[in-house]
């Protein structure tokens, strides 16, 4: 615990677990979202998209910029939501299929590209390959404001949006009935989860960024029947995970901080499953202990009420 006092002294290390909370957060909220809907999937083919997008923009400019490869990541992601929208409308394939080739796809094209970059006379100083697994020991202040700034923007969206998007998560016929545009409302949401991907590439990576969108919401939906504390629980669980993932990562040698905050959020996930009142394992294990008791004891007092008449 001393040890992570003392990381704190570290301007660097700083800024580095603010962006981390940051992104921990809104991911976590806007992953509720995700998941409520049965799109758990999505985040993981948005961010396997994004690496062609880093790569072409890249190659287009020719220069390692953060801002650059965002926009070219983002590119990609929308890109990748038109066309699972685009195969799921107009053709049989269902969504988890048009999911599936989506995130081949593109993922396929990023490994081709970023190949075809590392084997370049520049492709030593890029970088790319860092987009993979993350690292968030790369970032600096400039890259923490615009990190901070996207995560304000998502949960602000979220927060206005929110009876909308509740809706839009539980019952999209009855929205779409009474006038709401659900087709934008969708097209919305796929936009914010590109925006969070986006974020987090650079910290966690397009590997891992998808159990930081729904590891955390998965954990919170232990804990509470009420959509409104489980986004503010799920943003909990991610502002933790990051903030406790760059602390073990910065406390050793050579830990990386994306996998590590990954990680955390899993073992908050087992500790909700164990733990959570009423769906933990623990709370049920105690409520049949305690059925089993009362079933017991009304056997037994059955069994002597049998024998006084008996008597």
């Amino acid at each position: 615990m001393l040890e992570w006092f003392n990381v704190l002294h570290d301007p660097n290390a700083r800024w580095i677990l603010f962006g981390c909370m940051l992104l921990g957060l809104s991911s976590g909220v806007i992953g509720s979202f995700a998941y409520l809907r049965k799109q758990s999937l999505m985040g993981d083919a948005l961010s396997h998209a994004a690496l062609p997008g880093v790569c072409i923009a890249f190659m287009l400019s020719g220069s390692k910029s953060i801002f650059l490869f965002l926009l070219g990541a983002a590119a990609a992601g929308i890109t990748a939501t038109f066309g699972i929208g685009f195969i799921t409308r107009h053709t049989r394939i269902k969504q988890d299929s048009a999911l599936a080739i989506v995130l081949t796809v593109f993922f396929g094209l990023g490994i081709v590209l970023l190949t075809q970059i590392q084997h370049s006379g520049s492709g030593n100083q890029s970088g790319l390959d860092k987009f993979l697994f993350g690292q968030a020991a790369s970032m600096m202040q400039s890259d923490v404001m615009i990190m901070a700034v996207i995560s304000i923007v998502l949960v602000g969206i979220c927060s206005l949006l929110f009876k909308e998007f509740k809706l839009l998560s539980f019952d999209p016929g009855f929205a779409r009935g009474i006038g709401y545009p659900v087709a934008v409302m969708d097209q919305l949401m796929m936009f914010l989860i590109v925006i969070a991907v986006v974020a987090g590439i650079q910290a966690v990576g397009v590997v891992l960024m998808a159990a930081l969108l729904i590891t955390p919401a998965v954990s919170a939906r232990y804990w509470t029947d009420k959509l409104g504390l489980m986004v503010v629980l799920s943003g909990l669980f991610g502002a933790l995970s990051g903030s406790i993932g760059t602390l073990i990562s910065a406390s050793g040698n050579n830990l990386p901080t994306g996998p590590l905050t990954v990680l955390v959020a899993t073992c908050l996930f087992v500790v909700s499953v164990i733990a959570a009142p009423r769906r933990g394992i623990l709370s049920k294990v105690l409520l049949h202990a305690s059925v089993r008791h009362k079933i017991r004891m009304e056997k037994s007092v059955l069994q002597a009420e049998q024998k006084e008449n008996a008597l």
